[in-house]
């Protein structure tokens, strides 16, 4: 996946915001974790404002729709 396309995705779990939508932003996150990295991963939250709609926060790992924790 591609670092425009995660954008697209997340910006529409983003805006609809809630529970469910924060399951699937995990999963989109776990894939940039895997393909792009941490950086890409903390960028995306801050970008996004992922940490204010969602609390995820820049160094948390994500792996298989999990948030596993920060590094």
């Amino acid at each position: 996946m591609t670092l425009d396309r995660a954008r697209q995705l997340l910006k529409v779990q983003a805006d609809f915001g809630g529970f469910y939508n924060a399951n699937s932003a995990k999963l989109i996150l776990s894939e940039v974790q895997k393909e792009h990295g941490q950086a890409a991963v903390d960028g995306l939250i801050l970008e996004l404002h992922l940490d204010t709609i969602f609390g995820f926060e820049p160094g948390t790992r994500f792996e298989g729709g999990l948030a596993i924790g920060k590094s």
